[in-house]
C-alpha cells in the first residue's frame, strides 16, 4: 500500500487539472487514479473522430438513461470520456462558459466565491485565446488553445444571416461582455488537433517526479477511518484485476464526474440512507443529496433536406474522403479538423426574458434518426435547440453494490411545464431560421418535423420520440451550504460532515449553466485546486 498527500479519483476534464496544480508542489506526492486507458487512440486527436470515439467501448463509459414519460419509453445513450482527459478528449470541442447570471446565481444561493467576478479569473487562467477578445474577458497565457473555427460554409453563412434578419445580431465573442447573438463557434482545438486537459495540462504533469498517474485504476470505494477519508480502494486492470489501495496523507479527491462521483460516494456508504441499505451498503454517512439535482439540456434535432449545394454528408465517403483525409494529414485542415457543431446562437423565448434562454446549434449535415455518429447520405442541414437553465431534476443512483455495475441515470427530461414551454418556442424559432429568406436558394424542404407537424402538442410529440442529450450532465454533488437542500459539498468543495473528501468536477454545479459544460468543469478545476491547496483565491474581475 503507497501512501500520497493527495490521491484524485478520474483524469478527466477537472481532474487533470488539479493533478496538474496540486503537483506543482515539489514537497508533495500527487496520486492520479483513472478507471480508463491512455489517450493513444489516434481518434481522439483528430476533431471528426469524435465520431469513432461516441461509440467506442476502449475510451466510452457508454452509459444509458432510463426510460421516462417525456423521451417515449426510450433509454438515452449517454458518452462519457473513459480516458486520459475524459469527456475533454471524446467532447465535441465546443468552448461555451455561459452567461455571468448563471455564476451569479450560484452565488445568491450561498456559494461564497462562485459569483462571476469570482470565477472569470479562473475562466481566464485556463485559457489561451488565439483570436480577439476583450482582456478583461479573455485569457492569453493559459494552457487550452482556444480558437475560432476558420472552416465556412456557404449553408453557415445563410444561416447567419437569416438570424439576422429576425433581429439576432452577429456576437463576435459570445465569451465576453456577452451572450446573446450568432457566430461561428469557438472551440478546444489547435493546428487540426485536439486539445483535451490531458493534452493541455496533464502530459506536462507526468513528467515531474511526484505525479504519479495509475490508468486502468477503477476506484471501488472510499477508505473512511470515522468521518475522515483516508484512502481509495481500486482495482487494477478492470473487472478482472487486482484489488488495490492507495492512501492519502492529507485529501481524498473525487474527480470522476457527474456519473461517477456520485456513484462511489454511494458505494462507500455515503448518500441516501435507504438508498444504501436497500443494496445492503452500510451507512458510514448519511447525505441524502448524493446522487440528486441531475440536469441536462434536451434537444430535438430539426432536419431540413438542400438542394443546389453540397454539405458535409456528401463528403465523408469514397474518394471525397480519401481526399479530406490526404488534406487533413498535409494541411490539417478539411471536414476531419471539424467539431459536430459549427454556428452557435443564443436568443429569447419571449421579449420578457430578461436573458437569453434558448441555446441553438446549425450545421451543414444530418445524422441518421437525428443521432450524432452516424452521417446521412442526402445533403441536408440540421439544427438543435434547447432550454438553457432547465429546472426539470433528476438522479443517478446505484443499482446494486457492485462497482462494476452501471448506476441508474434519470435526468428526468421536461417534467417541468415550464421547460416544455420554453422548448417549444425555441424550436418555432428554429423552424423560422431553417426557412429564412438567405437559405431559400439551399432549401428544400423540411425533413423533422415535416410540413404535417404544426400544433404545440404535435411538436412536442416530436420532441418526446426525437429529442436526445446534448451531453451536459451536472448537479449530483450539489454545492452548497449545509442547510441547503439537497447539498453535497460547501463553497470549497469539501463533502459536508466528512473530513479530507472533497469533490472537484462538474457534479458540484448546483444549477445548470447557460452553456456546454467543458469550459465551466476546467474553470473549477483551477479553482478547486487553488482551494486544496489554500491559496486565496485569484482577485476579482471588474466587470
Amino acid at each position: 500500500m503507497e501512501t500520497f498527500d493527495y490521491v484524485i479519483v478520474g483524469a478527466g476534464s477537472a481532474g487533470s487539472i488539479v493533478a496538474n496544480r496540486l503537483s506543482e508542489d515539489a514537497n508533495v506526492k500527487v496520486c492520479l487514479l483513472e478507471a480508463g486507458g491512455s489517450d493513444w487512440n489516434p481518434f481522439i486527436h483528430i476533431p471528426a473522430g469524435f465520431m469513432k470515439t461516441f461509440y467506442d467501448a476502449s475510451v466510452n463509459w457508454k452509459y444509458e438513461m432510463e426510460e421516462s414519460a417525456w423521451t417515449g419509453g426510450r433509454r438515452i445513450y449517454a458518452p462519457r470520456g473513459k480516458t486520459l482527459g475524459g469527456s475533454s478528449s471524446i467532447n465535441g470541442h465546443v468552448y461555451n462558459r455561459g452567461q455571468s447570471l448563471d455564476f451569479d446565481t450560484w452565488a445568491q444561493f450561498g456559494n461564497r466565491g462562485w459569483g462571476y467576478a469570482d470565477v472569470l479569473p479562473y475562466f481566464r487562467r485556463t485559457e489561451q485565446r488565439i483570436g480577439p477578445g476583450d482582456a478583461t474577458y479573455r485569457g492569453r497565457e493559459g494552457l487550452v488553445r482556444i480558437t475560432d473555427l476558420g472552416w465556412r460554409h456557404p449553408l453557415c453563412d445563410a444561416f447567419i444571416e437569416g438570424c439576422v434578419q429576425h433581429g439576432i445580431p452577429r456576437n463576435p465573442d459570445y465569451n465576453g461582455a456577452k451572450q446573446e447573438g450568432v457566430s461561428y463557434v469557438q472551440r478546444t482545438t489547435y493546428n487540426g488537433r485536439r486539445v483535451s486537459t490531458a493534452v493541455a495540462y496533464l502530459r506536462p504533469a507526468m513528467k515531474r517526479p511526484n505525479l504519479r498517474v495509475i490508468t486502468r485504476a477503477h476506484a471501488t470505494g472510499i477508505i473512511l477511518e470515522g468521518k475522515t477519508a483516508v484512502g481509495i480502494r481500486y482495482r487494477h486492470g478492470g473487472r478482472n484485476g487486482v484489488d488495490t489501495e492507495v492512501r492519502a496523507a492529507r485529501e481524498v479527491i473525487l474527480s470522476g464526474g457527474t456519473f461517477n462521483s456520485p456513484q462511489l460516494l454511494q458505494l462507500s456508504g455515503i448518500g441516501p440512507a435507504d438508498l444504501l441499505q436497500a443494496h445492503g451498503i452500510e451507512v458510514r454517512h448519511a447525505l441524502p443529496g448524493v446522487g440528486e439535482n441531475l440536469r441536462d439540456h434536451y434537444a430535438p434535432r430539426l432536419v431540413a433536406r438542400v438542394k443546389n449545394i453540397s454539405t458535409i454528408n456528401e463528403k465523408v465517403r469514397g474518394l471525397s474522403l480519401a481526399w479530406e483525409v490526404l488534406k487533413w494529414l498535409t494541411t490539417r485542415k478539411g471536414i476531419l479538423s471539424l467539431n459536430p457543431t459549427l454556428v452557435y446562437c443564443f436568443w429569447h423565448s419571449n421579449e420578457a426574458a430578461m436573458s437569453s434562454d434558448i441555446q441553438m446549434t446549425f450545421t451543414p449535415a444530418s445524422y441518421a434518426e437525428g443521432v450524432q455518429g452516424q452521417l446521412e447520405r442526402e445533403p441536408a442541414m440540421t439544427m438543435a435547440a434547447w432550454q438553457q437553465r432547465p429546472d426539470s431534476k433528476g438522479y443517478v443512483r446505484i443499482r446494486s453494490s457492485s462497482p462494476f455495475e452501471q448506476p441508474a441515470i434519470q435526468p428526468n427530461y421536461l417534467a417541468e411545464e415550464g421547460d416544455r414551454r420554453v422548448l417549444l418556442a425555441a424550436m418555432k424559432l428554429a423552424r423560422r431560421l431553417l426557412a429564412s429568406d438567405p437559405l431559400k436558394p439551399y432549401y428544400e424542404r423540411e425533413d423533422v418535423p415535416g410540413p404535417q407537424v404544426q400544433t404545440d402538442d404535435e411538436l412536442l410529440a416530436v420532441a418526446k420520440q426525437r429529442g436526445t442529450t446534448t451531453f451536459h450532465p451536472m448537479g449530483t454533488c450539489k454545492m452548497g451550504p449545509v442547510s441547503g437542500p439537497l447539498a453535497v459539498v460547501d463553497d470549497a468543495l469539501r463533502v459536508h460532515g466528512l473530513d479530507r473528501l472533497r469533490v472537484i468536477d462538474a457534479s458540484i454545479m448546483p444549477t445548470m449553466l447557460s452553456a456546454n459544460l467543458n469550459a465551466a468543469t476546467m474553470m473549477i478545476g483551477e479553482k478547486g485546486a487553488d482551494l486544496v491547496r489554500g491559496r486565496g483565491p485569484l482577485p476579482s474581475a471588474e466587470v
